[in-house]
Parts: C-alpha cells; sequence; structure tokens
C-alpha cells in the first residue's frame, strides 16, 4: 500500500497539539512500518529537517505555501504517483477537492462548532466552510478521544463504524528528570528561583487561565508566600486580556510569564514544578496534563470534556466552573508532601499506558482495513 500524508502540520504547528500529533505520527509510521510505502506531502525546501530518521522520505514539491499548491499539486501528485490512500491530519482542512484515492482525516476536536468564541475568525470561517465537505468526502475520520467521537457523530450524524479512535501521548523527552537539574535550568533560562504551579497552554477563554489566576489569588494567603504562579505560553490572542487580570489582583510580583518555550525546554519546566494545573474547558484530547504526570508531577485538571479519558484517576479533577473547589484542591496538594508524592506515582504510570508507537499501530491497521474494504468494493 502506498500511504500520502499531507506532513505540513508537523512543522507550521510545531508545539500544539496538532504538531505534536502529526509530526509523531510520521515519524512512528516511517520508523516502525517497513511493509509499506509512504510519501509525505509539504512545500519547500526550508521544512526538511522534521527528524533525521525520516527527513530523506520528504520530497518538497514547491515553495507556495497558496491555494495552488493545495489544490493542484497534491491532487496531481496523489493521482499521477497513485497513492493508495491519503490522509490529511490538521482536521482535514486543506483536504484537495478532488478525489482519486480514499481519503482519511483526522479531526482533533470541534472547538469552532462549540466555542466558536473562542477561535479566530478566519480559522472559524475556514473550518465552518469546510468541514461539512470534509466530513463527506472522507472514508475514515480519526479522531483521538471517544469525547471529540461523540461530538461528531452529534454534530455531523456520521456512522460510528467511520470513526476510529486514537489516543495521543507524551513525547519521549517528558520523563523525570533531576529537579535540582531542572531547577537550575528554569532559574538560569527564565530567571525562576522559587517553588511554583505551573501551567502550560494557550491563553484562549476556553482554557480557564482566568479561573486559575482567580484560584491562585483565593489561596495566595494560605499557600506558602514562596509560591509563584508560572504561565507557559506565547504573547498570542486573550494574552494582554490575562496580563491585565494579573494586574487588577496585584498579582504581578506571585504570577510570572515565560513566554513561549521550546519543546525542549518543557520538560524542565515541568520537572522543577510542584504542581501543574490544566483547568480547561474542553479539549479533544489535552496532551499538556499527561505530559506533566509523564514528568513525575502531580496534576489537577477539569473534569471536562476528554480531560477525565486522559487522566484517569491519577489527577484530582475539579469542576472548571467551580472556583473554590480548584482553590482547595491546589491548597490541598501544595500542603501536602505525601500527597504529592503518592500523585507522582499514580501519574508516572497512568502516562505509561499512552505510547506514539501504539498510536501508529491503530492508525496503520484503520488504514488496512479502509484499504481492504475499498478494495473488496471494487473488485
Amino acid at each position: 500500500m502506498k500511504i500520502g500524508l499531507d506532513a505540513r502540520g508537523a512543522i507550521w504547528y510545531r508545539g500544539t497539539g496538532i504538531g505534536t500529533y502529526t509530526y509523531q505520527l510520521i515519524k512512528n509510521l516511517y520508523v516502525h512500518d517497513k511493509e509499506n510505502e509512504y510519501r509525505f506531502f509539504w512545500p519547500g525546501d526550508e521544512y526538511k529537517n522534521l527528524d533525521p530518521t525520516v527527513d530523506e522520505i520528504f520530497n518538497s514539491i514547491e515553495r507556495s505555501k497558496d491555494k495552488f499548491w493545495e489544490e493542484v499539486h497534491i491532487p496531481m501528485s496523489v493521482e499521477q504517483e497513485k497513492i493508495d490512500l491519503y490522509h490529511v491530519p490538521q482536521n482535514g482542512i486543506g483536504l484537495p477537492l478532488k478525489k482519486s484515492c480514499p481519503n482519511v482525516v483526522t479531526v482533533h476536536d470541534l472547538i469552532p462548532y462549540l466555542y466558536p468564541e473562542t477561535v479566530g475568525k478566519g480559522y472559524l470561517k475556514i473550518f465552518l466552510q469546510e468541514m461539512p465537505r470534509i466530513m463527506e468526502q472522507s472514508d475514515l475520520i480519526i479522531t483521538v478521544s471517544q469525547h471529540s467521537k461523540r461530538d461528531i457523530q452529534r454534530i455531523f450524524q456520521i456512522p460510528e463504524e467511520k470513526i476510529v479512535v486514537t489516543p495521543e501521548a507524551p513525547e519521549s523527552v517528558y520523563r523525570p528528570i533531576d529537579r535540582q537539574v531542572a531547577k537550575r535550568f528554569v532559574k538560569d533560562r527564565f530567571g525562576i528561583d522559587r517553588p511554583y504551579v505551573i501551567y502550560i497552554g494557550g491563553f484562549s477563554p476556553r482554557k480557564n487561565v482566568r479561573g486559575l489566576i482567580n484560584a491562585f489569588y483565593e489561596i495566595q494567603d494560605e499557600i506558602d508566600p514562596n509560591y509563584a504562579l508560572v504561565l507557559v505560553g506565547k504573547e498570542a490572542r486573550d494574552y494582554d486580556d490575562t496580563v491585565m487580570l494579573v494586574e487588577a489582583l496585584r498579582l504581578q510580583k506571585r504570577v510570572i510569564f515565560t513566554g513561549f518555550a521550546a519543546v525542549q525546554e518543557l520538560p524542565h519546566l515541568y520537572n522543577a514544578a510542584d504542581l501543574c494545573v490544566y483547568p480547561s474547558y474542553y479539549e479533544g484530547f489535552g496532551l499538556p496534563p499527561l505530559e506533566a504526570m509523564a514528568c513525575g508531577v502531580p496534576t489537577i485538571a477539569s473534569n471536562a470534556s476528554s480531560i477525565p479519558e486522559v487522566t484517569g484517576d491519577a489527577a484530582l479533577l475539579v469542576n472548571p466552573h467551580d472556583l473554590f473547589e480548584l482553590a482547595e484542591q491546589m491548597k490541598r496538594v501544595l500542603g501536602s508532601q505525601a500527597l504529592r508524592e503518592q500523585m507522582s506515582e499514580d501519574g508516572l504510570r497512568q502516562a505509561d499506558q499512552f505510547s506514539w508507537k501504539r498510536c501508529a499501530q491503530e492508525t496503520l491497521a484503520a488504514y488496512e482495513q479502509l484499504y481492504a474494504r475499498t478494495k473488496s468494493q471494487s473488485g
């Protein structure tokens, strides 16, 4: 079987859930599957440094990132190169209009339908315009959680047998490292030399960072005064509103914004933390709490959407709409070394249940079933 994948997300969205998924899926399919042939599509020679193990297979088409590349080059190449199956991992966005083989898409979530006010106007417009066609044109829909599967079924009336769930996983860099080493790194790189609670992610209202800040405000006088709240994420949409809230609460000396942190820096930031909190209202999967647990960091997360699937009972789950419940659980964890140690052990066990190799294997099994079904129907 000759399998084509749209690989653009592996570079364009690296550091996000979709980027990590695309990168790791490509890498693990290529490394572990020796039976099938792979063709990874992206434009431009500047994008050929993904990973030494897969770099040689990447074949640039041209530098253009416009619709011509998407609407002409891709469908033409898929047809001319006799691709047996074509997969678009970034929510199906970019799926060619012309179809010459079975199409697979990974739909990570339907946030633009469920929380449209939290999505940029440009992306919202594209998503709402394209998704009905993508759903109709796809022969197989992969998603990353049972919760997202139910959303897809409910909103688009997609039959259950057309959807396959392949959970994501923490990357191998997320593992326990010596805390003193991690703390020295964080001090040297970010200037943080104090105990802290960490949040890693975006600043969209959907992430509920404002709720986290307010919860920290409620307990600031009841925990060690040296504790800081460290917020890791790039200065993008809704960032300024978050800064204004910190200033309004006069928490400037206790809330630290690091800005963007590279993937290689994140394990140190996690490992140096006493607690990770992820109070999001909605996630298609939710990698940060799993990454934190893979580092052995006690984790509090919301009990909403897919997050309980990811964390199991290894994290303390709270109602993200209940500020005082979040505050009480944060105070409880920070006040008990024994609880933190138990949560660390539980988290490591939970994180071990997820792997990118397994994700790739389950994806390949779905490819093979679709290919066999298509073959039987055509002949």
